[in-house]
């Protein structure tokens, strides 16, 4: 039995609320010929093992099955010490000629405030209960305002403006896959338990920002006093224990798993791979539009879902692979 997708529109805005969910159908091009990754292997080495996955914190959001708290085994694995960059899918669009599902439908979801006030203007409505996005017509990966933007000057930037379809396309050319929820959140914690972030339990220990998120008053204005508006480099600030770079804030990252709220209470504790079906897939991590006021989902623990055609311009993929 499927569920809802999530609690995303302030997340991340779905095609199915704006009534135009393609999820039940396929990846719109046959899977790419795997080659190798992109220039060099970014891969780090995990050896997996036990850890307390979830929390029981007061913070977390309850409806988004967050807890409760338990023991949960992961075999060894590798995963990107990065996001994928704009970079690396332009290499992987180059050597495939893949078109992602946003190009193909015409569409995906920019935060308002990067809008061009003539897109602006014309822009259809807006999810229910998420005004600051707007489905942008000619919006992508490679135009991620929408028409007359570019990525000139992001080469370094997460991609956005992808679908989980589209990230599973990806993996399967650079010859990985999509971490489980389950190997995302070990690798998040970088060795720390039950810490509230990938660095500990202060959000800017000695006043230091750690991750890039909102700061100021949602929606209309961002301070940016972590040094960004939208999003930074895939290498910005420092990495966790394990050597991952952004696993909190920058972009909302896909995992393998079909979203449940549920399944994880009875569900397997070694090597969790989450439901059989569903009709959205676990994103992980928050991203540069979080904000303490109403989505403080940069926490490690904290989780939520989009239908896999699915494209916004604050979610993009980071890619494991097996030992």
């Amino acid at each position: 039995m499927s569920e809802p997708a999530g609690p995303a529109p302030c997340c991340a805005a779905s095609r199915a609320a704006a009534g135009t969910s393609h999820a039940a159908e396929p990846v719109r091009m046959a899977m790419p010929t795997p080659a190798a990754l992109p220039k060099h292997d970014t891969l780090i080495h995990l050896v997996g093992g036990a850890f307390l996955m979830g929390t029981n914190s007061p913070v977390a959001f309850e409806a988004d099955g967050e807890g409760p708290v338990r023991q949960v085994r992961v075999s060894p694995f590798r995963i990107d010490r990065y996001a994928v960059s704009n970079e690396r899918f332009a290499a992987f669009v180059a050597a495939t000629g893949y078109r992602t599902e946003a190009e193909v439908i015409g569409w995906s979801f920019v935060f308002r405030n990067f809008v061009d006030p003539e897109l602006a203007a014309q822009h259809p409505a807006s999810p229910p209960g998420a005004p600051w996005w707007y489905a942008i017509r000619g919006a992508d990966w490679c135009h991620p305002e929408g028409p007359g933007s570019d990525i000139a000057g992001r080469p370094d930037h997460p991609v956005v403006h992808v679908s989980w379809n589209d990230a599973a396309a990806y993996c399967a050319w650079a010859g990985t896959r999509l971490p489980s929820e389950a190997e995302w959140e070990f690798a998040a914690r970088g060795g720390l338990e039950q810490a509230t972030y990938p660095w500990g339990d202060t959000f800017c220990p000695d006043g230091e920002h750690r991750c890039n998120t909102w700061q100021g008053s949602f929606p209309d204005h961002d301070s940016a006093q972590d040094g960004y508006r939208g999003t930074a480099p895939v290498d910005a600030f420092a990495p966790n224990g394990y050597g991952l770079y952004n696993a909190s804030g920058n972009t909302w990252e896909f995992c393998s798993d079909w979203w449940s709220t549920s399944f994880h209470r009875i569900g397997p504790r070694d090597n969790p791979q989450g439901p059989p079906l569903g009709s959205a897939r676990v994103i992980r991590g928050g991203s540069y539009l979080c904000h303490l006021s109403y989505c403080n989902r940069y926490r490690v623990a904290a989780r939520t879902a989009n239908t896999p055609d699915s494209s916004t311009g604050n979610m993009g993929l980071r890619c494991a692979a097996d030992a």
